[in-house]
């Protein structure tokens, strides 16, 4: 079996915006925005309607990505505010996580510029599909639990925090392969597959599943591979995906938002009854080996082998708290402080009901609690990514090179205090 970990399928430039509500409450103003327009689903073909979408989210302390008509419209609405430029998309968010702790990753990227060059880890090395630089920032807002914006008419209040994405990207809308990508794949132990979902054509995506397809009969036939939803522009498009690849997928992920799109309802995340139905129906509809939902109070594994996975759900759920409190700057002492914190009471009761009630009806589960974390000052934006990077941490090549580097970090130290 291999011992590298490829995470692809595309990576972004991110544009992570301060959250300032007197800014965004001018902008409503300004736009003469009123309560009763908010809604999720309107065209964003402006910096207007952009806003009103941000409001939309915000009013119900909700999170997602939306496609926007053109890469201006990211750029104008984050010139109001102070912006830090990071690095995004699933696979390079959790390489971050394991570079924290000393493990290297192969990523497969679909764009390159400057931004990408100065800022990735330099454990990653790259295999990409990009011929020339491009820049198409993803803009990225996270706003805290508590805060109020004022409309025309109206103020609205984020009942919890979150984070929204926004963005025309056409790298990661076309999501060519890389020709090198089944080399990369020959030793490897575990293989992150993400970023279909901002695709919009299901010709073109059916092409790159062939590709992709391809690309993996050099996979080994025990390395583990992991699929993140990550939240469909269009959702029917994750059918097609579904249709070639659940069959090779060990384990399928998703968080509460796509939990809730893919269910079309409402699910109460604090209420066991309402949680083992939802995920006894998720997985009727997506029927994996295991099915991991994570959310902020919990997160579960179902399907036939779940059980397998019990570790990775355990540091998937510490990494990302982790993320939660300290952002990109944790280490793996952090990831040490994280587990001594308590758990969420709520999550602990709904994880309880899971591991009763699914495995008596037939559906395997297993589950851990989210860790309670108070900061002023959350780091929404990557939590699901991280997730998966601690997810991957369990793997057994993954553990054992994040084991050596700990060694080696401690005898440093006694040296040194020697």
């Amino acid at each position: 079996m291999g011992e590298d970990l490829v995470l692809g399928l595309g990576g972004t430039v991110d544009y992570e915006i301060r959250w300032d509500a007197e800014v965004l409450s001018a902008l409503a103003q300004g736009y003469g925005i009123h309560r009763d327009e908010l809604t999720t689903t309107t065209p964003i073909i402006d910096e207007r309607a952009l806003v009103v979408t941000v409001l939309a989210f915000l009013a119900t302390g909700g999170g997602g990505e939306r496609f926007v008509l053109s890469s201006e419209i990211v750029e104008r609405f984050a010139g109001h505010f102070s912006t830090e430029i990071t690095l995004g998309g699933t696979g390079v968010r959790a390489g971050i996580a394991l570079d924290r702790i000393g493990v290297p990753t192969v990523q497969h990227l679909v764009s390159i510029d400057d931004n990408v060059r100065r800022l990735l880890p330099r454990s990653m090395r790259v295999v990409s599909s990009a011929t020339h630089d491009t820049l198409d920032p993803h803009l990225i807002v996270q706003y805290p639990e508590g805060t109020t914006v004022r409309l025309v008419d109206a103020e609205v209040t984020a009942p919890s925090s979150n984070r929204l994405i926004f963005a025309n990207d056409a790298p990661n809308r076309e999501m060519a392969i890389a020709a090198d990508l089944g080399e990369a794949l020959a030793d490897a132990a575990a293989f992150l597959v993400s970023g279909f979902n901002t695709m919009q054509d299901a010709d073109l995506l059916a092409r790159r599943l062939d590709d992709l397809v391809a690309a993996m009969q050099r996979l080994p036939a025990e390395a583990l591979v992991y699929y993140e939803d990550a939240g469909f522009y269009h959702r029917d498009l994750s059918a097609i995906v579904r249709a070639r690849l659940l069959e090779r997928i060990d384990v399928y992920g998703m968080n509460e938002d796509e939990l809730q799109e893919y269910l079309d309802r409402d699910v109460d995340l604090l209420d066991p009854d309402d949680v083992v139905a939802a995920l006894a129906e998720a997985h009727a509809l997506i029927p994996a080996r295991a099915l991991v939902v994570h959310t902020k109070y919990w997160a579960i594994a179902v399907g036939p082998r779940a059980a397998a996975h019990r570790a990775g759900v355990e540091s998937a759920v510490r990494t990302a708290a982790t993320r939660y409190r300290l952002g990109d700057a944790c280490t793996a002492a952090d990831l040490d402080d994280t587990a001594r914190l308590p758990r969420h009471s709520g999550g602990e009761a709904v994880v309880a009901a899971a591991q009763e009630r699914l495995p008596a009806a037939g559906l395997p589960a297993v589950g851990v609690a989210a860790h309670v974390v108070d900061t002023p000052h959350p780091t929404t934006i990557g939590l699901g990514d991280t997730f998966v990077g601690g997810f991957l941490a369990a793997v057994p090549a993954a553990s054992r090179r994040a084991t050596a580097v700990a060694l080696e970090r401690a005898l440093d130290a006694a040296c040194i205090a020697r």
